[in-house]
């Protein structure tokens, strides 16, 4: 379990110094948009020199690498706020979001892979398989508009955007939703069909075990381990992909403040959001080893 520790170490340096070189190699300079073209030569150099522009990059990399170590993200270039309460005001509404988006998944997913499995060929076997072929098939920039416009445009049942009125969560939830359930309900129901036809069970049924503890029991947890890789590694992305949905419901998350950072060429804002992002899904992915123990004990750890 250690080395599962280190090894998160060198994943986090090379995430944090490939940001930090792709945030510098964009085009465009901090300096100008927040003082504008046309300001004194004076003025921009005193800037520049404030905020540590004038060094060369090198020396910028060290420093930003110690700040990090103590912590220290820095000031945001475009608030002059600190990155960590900028990070902070954010992110618990981006947690609300990827939880209910996490949540509503898990209701449709697993009673549609379970229903296929127990009953392939049938009607919501192909119910299913028509669920996840479209559910895969539609990225959430597609879905967001589409339900924004059938229910909160066509049929004002819902808000159009924003966090404040009631209801808000429910469209944005379902945008990240759909595509999670669809993939979560395929990959279960092919774990559970690859799982019937093993020896034990065959040997729990000849035993004579009933056929609902033969599935509940035995097939469903061992058919749950390659759902859980899945789901422990969607965390992370139900994350980073809420910043186009964050976007077109107008959500007030980390996904907008990151977009509004590039945009101004924020670069402590953004490296402090990658950074957030990083270790939140390092976290899941060692949740996801954790969970493995649990649900399976021939699993063990060196």
């Amino acid at each position: 379990m250690a080395r599962r520790f280190l090894l998160f170490v060198p994943t986090l340096w090379g995430l944090l110094t490939f940001v930090f070189l792709l945030n510098h190699a964009l085009p465009g300079d901090p300096v100008d948009l927040m003082l504008g073209e046309g300001a004194p030569v004076e003025k921009r150099e005193d800037l520049r020199r404030a905020l540590g522009l004038d060094r060369p990059l090198l020396s910028q990399y060290v420093r930003y690498l110690e700040d990090i170590a103590a912590l220290d993200l820095g000031r945001s270039i475009r608030t002059q706020r600190p990155v960590q309460q900028e990070l902070s005001e954010a992110f618990p509404r981006t947690v609300e979001l990827a939880s209910a988006a996490l949540g509503l998944a898990g209701l449709i997913a697993f009673p549609l892979g379970v229903l296929s499995a127990r009953k392939p060929g049938k009607g919501w076997d192909r119910f299913a398989r028509i669920y996840t072929s479209a559910g895969l098939s539609l990225p959430s920039f597609f879905i967001g508009p589409v339900l924004l416009l059938l229910l909160a445009v066509e049929r004002p049942w819902l808000p159009v955007s924003g966090a404040d009125e009631p209801g808000s969560l429910v469209l944005p939830a379902f945008t990240l939703a759909l595509p999670l359930s669809a993939l979560l309900a395929r990959i279960l129901r092919a774990s559970l069909l690859e799982e019937s036809g093993k020896d034990y069970l065959r040997t729990a049924r000849i035993k004579g075990i009933k056929e609902g503890r033969v599935f509940w029991r035995h097939a469903l947890r061992n058919a749950l381990l390659p759902v859980s890789t899945v789901l422990g590694l969607q965390v992370g992305a139900l994350l980073t992909g809420a910043i186009l949905t964050e976007k077109v419901f107008r959500w007030p998350g980390l996904g907008t403040l990151v977009l509004t950072a590039i945009t101004s060429r924020d670069y402590p804002v953004v490296q402090g959001a990658v950074l957030l992002f990083s270790l939140v899904t390092l976290v899941a992915t060692l949740g996801t080893d954790l969970c493995y123990g649990l649900i399976d004990p021939r699993v063990r750890y060196d």
